[in-house]
Parts: structure tokens; C-alpha cells; sequence
């Protein structure tokens, strides 16, 4: 049996991070602000001392205040403090020089630091839109309460793509560090702009995963009427809404409680088998039992003569129509309609896939 090697955990989320750049720019930006008004305060104290002492006792330092006021807003109301020679005029010029340019300097930046945030977000959206229509074969989460941030950690942990839509924003900023590159859809994922929005047409699969029964239900029969081929699991609280989602087209229903029930019972009669999968689950080389389905133009095929052999995978059992081949032997004929289960990681995933479709186009 072929062993799996440990591989470096990789993310199934794209590389698109922007909170980063928000955190990067923003301290420049109030350096900039600090740097401005200070210049501007020290400038505006230096220019009243000067004009209290070329005045010669001619103005007062309140006087001399508002000498350096009118002049650094180049308002003009009069001259407080004479200005009969050269260097008293002189000194106005520079003053009214300097000044204005460090407030020109300090409002630009002021108004820097309050649209950028808006900038930042329109530029963010942008490309996430333009990223969810290049999406092929992802998956869409609606709802990112926790069963919702658990199916993401999972598609990420394999290498799966997905786009998550949820009603509550702050549920994306807070976990942007536990899921870089998040590609997300503010609102209610049971509206059709919403699910268009996350591409639907070319998605594989929807979560239904909210806390409400009714709103996952509303989930399952707007993502079956945009799009009809796509597979949709549903988490239902009620045990007793099951038979309604499956009407409605669901293609599973999770029922945390009867899981939960069923996992608990597990644990007692047997132990050694539950703590086998908590271990591959939690398992550095994220190993997981996966399904491949042989496409419809593969040719019918020895599974000796496909050699399946790679250190990141280890084939199990062949899903046939209504039965199970387990460890089937070197004469097994593999024909399209059949599903390939086996151990892998995420890298022996895709390169079974690529494999059989490989073959197919041959």
C-alpha cells in the first residue's frame, strides 16, 4: 500500500487579501495627518513670536496671534501688525507661503483618511465580483454562523473554492484572518441576485447552512430553479422539516441534532472507529476518504492497466449503481456512471481527476 506523504497545508481560498492593504496604508496616512499639524502649529507659534518682536512693541501677542491667523488663510481682513519694511513683509510672504501649503497638505490628508475606507471597499468589491466570475466548479456557502465557518474550513483545508453569503457583515471581518482571500456576498442568499452574483451557473454545490429552517428551505428552491444541476445539502434544526426539503430538492438533509445523537452513540460502542476519522480529520497531510467520478467518455478500462499509484492516494472501494466493490483487484473493468473512492489528500485528489479526464480525451 502505497503511503501519503505530509504536504505543507494550502488554502482553497484565492490569494486576494484586502484587509492587507487597508492595515498597510492606513498608519502612512496618519503619520502624514500627525507630521501636518504639527508643522503647522509649530509654524503658527514661530510666526507669532516673529511678529510680536519685529512689531517693536506695536502689537500685542494677541495681535500678533491673529496676524498669523489671517495670514496662514491668506483671509486678508487687514494688516493687525504693520508691515512698513522689507523684512516685515518678507516675513507675511513666507508665513502666508508655508502655511497655506501645510494646510493644503493637512486637508488632503484628512480627506485621504475618510475615503479611503470607501475606496478601499468599492476597489475590494470590484475584484471579488470579477474573481466570482472566473469561478468554475466552486461551492456556495450560505450562511457563515459557525456550521457555515466549519464547511468553509473544510473546503478550504482540501482545496475547494467557494463564496459564502451571509446577512450579517461583521461575520466576514472578523474571520478574515481565519480564511485569507475570502470571497464573500453581503445579504439574504435566498435572493436571486445574490446566488447570481456567486456565479450559480457554474457553481458544483450550495450549503444551505443558515440557523433558520425556513430560510434554508427558501435557499434550496432558488438554487434548484437557477440552477437545476447543481447538488444542494441543507441543515435542518427540525427534524420534523426534513420531508419539506427534500420536496423542495434538497439533495441532503443534516440534522444537527440527529447527527449529533447518532456521533454520541458512535463514541460509546465504537470508540476506535470515531477516533480514526477525528484524526484523519485533524491530521497534518488533511487525508480524506474522496469520490471521483469516472466521466461519461472513458473508455472501459482495466483498473490494471490505469496504474493508480501515487503516494497521495490509496484507492478504497468503487461505487457501482446500487452496490460496493471494496479493494477491487487489477481486473476490475472501470466504465463511466462508476465513482472512485479513495484515501487522499488534497494533491491526490487532483491528480486522480485530471487522470481519468485525461484518459476520457484520449
Amino acid at each position: 500500500m502505497p503511503k501519503l506523504r505530509r504536504r505543507a497545508p494550502a488554502s482553497g481560498a484565492t490569494s486576494f487579501r484586502p484587509s492587507g492593504r487597508r492595515s498597510r496604508q492606513l498608519p502612512r496616512i496618519l503619520v502624514r495627518i500627525y507630521a501636518a499639524s504639527g508643522a503647522l502649529v509649530l509654524g503658527m507659534v514661530l510666526a507669532t513670536v516673529a511678529f510680536h518682536y519685529f512689531a517693536d512693541g506695536r502689537a500685542s501677542w494677541s495681535d500678533a496671534f491673529h496676524m498669523t491667523l489671517i495670514t496662514v488663510t491668506t483671509v486678508g481682513y487687514g494688516e493687525i501688525v504693520p508691515l512698513d519694511s522689507f523684512g516685515m513683509r518678507l516675513l507675511a510672504g513666507l508665513v502666508a507661503l508655508l502655511g497655506f501649503g501645510t494646510i493644503t497638505f493637512l486637508f488632503t490628508s484628512l480627506s485621504v483618511f475618510f475615503l479611503e475606507n470607501d475606496l478601499d471597499e468599492t476597489l475590494r468589491r470590484r475584484r471579488m465580483e470579477k474573481q466570482m466570475r472566473k469561478l468554475q466548479g466552486h461551492y456556495i456557502v450560505c450562511g457563515f454562523g459557525r456550521v457555515g465557518r466549519n464547511v468553509a474550513t473544510e473546503l478550504m483545508n482540501t482545496n475547494r473554492h467557494f463564496v459564502a453569503i451571509d446577512v450579517e457583515e461583521a461575520r466576514f471581518a472578523d474571520n478574515q484572518e481565519r480564511f485569507p482571500g475570502l470571497l464573500w456576498l453581503h445579504g439574504d442568499a435566498s435572493d436571486d441576485d445574490h446566488l447570481l452574483a456567486a456565479n450559480i451557473d457554474a457553481a458544483k454545490g450550495v450549503f444551505a447552512v443558515t440557523g433558520d429552517d425556513s430560510r434554508n428551505l427558501m435557499i434550496v428552491i432558488t438554487a434548484k430553479q437557477l440552477n437545476p444541476a447543481l447538488r444542494v445539502v441543507a441543515r435542518c434544526q427540525e427534524v420534523r422539516n426534513i420531508q419539506k426539503m427534500k420536496k423542495a430538492g434538497a439533495d441532503a438533509i443534516v440534522s444537527p441534532d440527529f447527527t449529533g445523537g447518532m456521533r454520541i452513540a458512535s463514541a460509546m460502542v465504537r470508540p476506535q472507529v470515531v477516533n480514526f476519522l477525528d484524526e484523519m480529520l485533524k491530521s497534518e497531510n488533511r487525508l480524506r476518504v474522496e469520490e471521483v467520478p469516472v466521466p461519461e467518455a472513458f473508455p472501459e478500462t482495466a483498473l490494471g492497466e490505469l496504474e493508480l499509484s501515487s503516494p497521495e492516494y490509496v484507492l478504497l472501494a468503487v461505487r457501482e449503481a446500487h452496490d460496493w466493490v471494496f479493494n477491487p483487484g487489477a481486473d476490475y473493468r472501470l466504465r463511466p456512471g462508476l465513482t472512485l473512492i479513495a484515501m487522499a489528500s488534497p494533491l491526490g485528489r487532483q491528480e486522480l481527476e485530471p487522470l481519468l479526464a485525461e484518459l476520457s480525451a484520449g
